[in-house]
């Protein structure tokens, strides 16, 4: 019988771990940033066209490689970072697998310009699809420069599959975050289609927070610093008061690197457990410094998984951290019930000499004394004394005249009597309306109907409602601004802008006015008619939330998400208290939709019960 296995030619398995490493643009772009890294640059641009479908291009000033070395960095598992299995112990460079350069070459047309500072001139190479159409000597600076043009241009299925320009736009942000987030100490530009995007200089950490997400976030940052023997914990959570709905502005760093632990995140939630409301995140810029040989970095091709060896030590350092900070700056509250507030001493009496007080007595008081008594009643008897007001009869004088009326004279003045509407019953007394619907544990309708019972999710019955009222204002563009009698004024991270920014024109369909839409600032000057101002901002968050979760891609409606965001953000809450007519209207106001018995989200609204049901428990 033949042979049947067989070794891959190199081009068909640099095509198969491309499917690994580079997913989506934003792989690319989180492969060269990291190289430029390596490379010791202080400078590093990027630029983008058309969410890198069309180009990717990574600038820096690192110390660039030699001919030799450009061309076998193209090679499959060529890397300057490791030399042996022990080196992945001891890591302290970002690549090290040697797959990347030889992966996107596979996929993509690649050109690499590099030159060393002792070179006079340097070095290009194009390559499309792991073949070298050119190498050549070229005049360059000091550094390199990696274009990646056309991205899977010979998997033609891998390409149709990638999301909206926007989508594949904000990862690439993101991993743009993640690198300048890492290294404050470099220098990062990006561009998108021209015009540029970021701009961040060299910096301190608090500052390279603040460039990213926004001067406001200055204000939010608490500072956390702790150094045992086991990890060393550097960095800045949020106040609890500004924790957000998504989970976008969540970092943690393990030696300069990006990595995702939910582990490590719950250690950051029951942090602050009891300080923020139900379904918010908090806010967290963490840099953990451990040993690189308690750590396994080759878990995953991306490099965001790690796997440490005592992972219930660094949960509890890290919860208590953060405990800590909250405290130390005032922001967890003090549980302690036995202090009396009123006896703390103020800040500026601290210096304060102790002196006797002094009292005044009057001496010739004497509260037997008949006549003083006496005195002392009448005064407090005169003193409450109201005056009569015998002349009041004077204001009226000349009104009148005798014998004669005046035009004010309404005696004679007929009215005509209200009509008496037709009464049904013989008494006066109306009957009242028999109640139908009740509330039950603020949660539930329970409705009468005809052949029995039926029960009501409050929540999720007026989502529906709102939804469907939503997509009309939405489709027919004819809804009802309430002008604001002050702009509110908002403030948004430049990713969360951009999100608003393609959702404008919906958002101005429900109701909404804009003032002012530009860099990071947002002022509303009108509001839906039944949307409460101070609900605007946990709207706003909530849509954000909601667009980055389902991930749209270009045939996604973001009319039918705003309408869902919107509905689920004013619904009725499951704990709050309606009227009976509210019951009412809520019921009936259901049973007028389109879609009565399913929520926005596909969830039952109502169940019934039938008479037989309760029978068969009786028996």
């Amino acid at each position: 019988m033949a042979d049947i296995i067989q070794l891959l030619p190199d081009h068909v398995a640099n095509q198969i771990a491309a499917g690994e490493v580079v997913q989506r643009p934003a792989s690319v772009a989180k492969e060269l940033l990291e190289n430029s890294i390596d490379a010791g640059a202080k400078t590093i641009k990027l630029i983008v066209k058309d969410a890198g479908k069309t180009l990717i291009q990574v600038i820096d000033n690192g110390k660039g490689m030699t001919a030799t070395d450009a061309r076998l960095s193209f090679e499959r598992h060529a890397t300057s970072k490791i030399r042996s299995a022990q080196d992945l112990f001891s890591l302290n460079t970002k690549g090290f697998r040697g797959e990347a350069l030889a992966s996107i070459a596979a996929i993509a047309h690649v050109e690499l310009k590099t030159k060393q500072e002792q070179d006079e001139l340097g070095t290009l190479i194009e390559i499309e699809g792991s073949e070298i159409k050119n190498q050549e000597v070229t005049v360059t600076p000091t550094g390199t420069s990696l274009c990646v043009k056309h991205l899977f241009f010979n998997i033609p299925a891998r390409r149709n599959f990638l999301k909206s320009n926007n989508v594949e736009l904000r990862h690439i942000v993101d991993e743009f975050h993640r690198v300048a987030l890492a290294h404050p100490d470099i220098e990062f530009l990006m561009y998108h289609n021209g015009s540029e995007s970021f701009n961040l200089p060299k910096s301190n950490y608090r500052q390279r927070v603040v460039h990213i997400f926004g001067h406001k976030t200055n204000e939010k940052l608490v500072p956390v610093e702790e150094a045992t023997e086991v990890l060393k914990i550097s960095g800045f959570v949020g106040k609890p008061e500004f924790a957000k709905r998504t989970r976008t502005e969540q970092f943690f760093f393990v030696n300069n690197r990006f990595i995702k632990s939910p582990y490590l995140n719950h250690s950051i939630n029951s942090a602050f457990e009891g300080l923020m409301k139900d379904g918010s995140h908090p806010t967290y810029f963490l840099n953990l410094t451990v040993d690189p040989k308690s750590i396994d970095i080759n878990i995953h091709p991306t490099k965001t998984e790690i796997k440490f060896d005592d992972e219930h030590t660094l949960y509890a350092i890290l919860r208590s951290a953060v405990k800590h900070s909250l405290g130390q700056f005032n922001i967890a509250p003090v549980l302690d019930f036995d202090r009396d507030r009123n006896l703390d001493t103020p800040y500026n009496f601290e210096n304060k000499r102790v002196s006797t007080p002094t009292v005044e007595v009057d001496r010739s008081f004497n509260p037997f004394q008949a006549e003083k008594i006496e005195i002392r009643s009448n005064r407090l008897s005169s003193s409450y004394k109201k005056e009569p007001t015998s002349q009041w009869e004077s204001l009226y004088v000349g009104l009148e005249s005798k014998g004669t009326k005046t035009e004010n004279d309404f005696s004679e003045v007929q009215f005509e009597s209200q009509p008496e509407a037709p009464s049904l019953f013989d008494d006066d007394k109306q009957l009242e309306t028999k109640q139908t619907t009740y509330q039950l544990h603020n949660k539930y309708i329970i409705s009468t109907i005809k052949s029995g019972m039926m029960i009501l999710d409050q929540h999720r019955a007026h989502q529906r409602v709102l939804y469907e009222g939503f997509l009309k204002h939405l489709t027919v563009k004819e809804a009802v601004s309430q002008q604001l009698l002050f702009p509110l004024r908002l403030e948004f991270s430049s990713t969360e802008m951009e999100i608003l920014q393609n959702l404008k024109e919906d958002l101005e369909h429900t109701g909404f006015v804009f003032s002012v839409f530009k860099d990071i600032i947002i002022e509303i000057t009108g509001v839906p008619i039944n949307v409460p101002e101070s609900e605007v901002s946990i709207i706003l968050e909530q849509l954000i939330s909601d667009v980055e979760q389902e991930v749209p891609d270009s045939n996604f409606s973001a009319t039918d998400l705003l309408a869902k965001s919107m509905s689920k953000s004013l619904a009725i809450k499951t704990g709050q208290s309606i009227s009976r007519l509210e019951q009412e209207h809520l019921v009936n106001s259901l049973f007028a939709c389109k879609e009565p018995t399913v929520s926005p989200t596909n969830k039952v609204t109502f169940i019934t019960m039938s008479v037989d049901d309760f029978d068969k428990k009786f028996i």
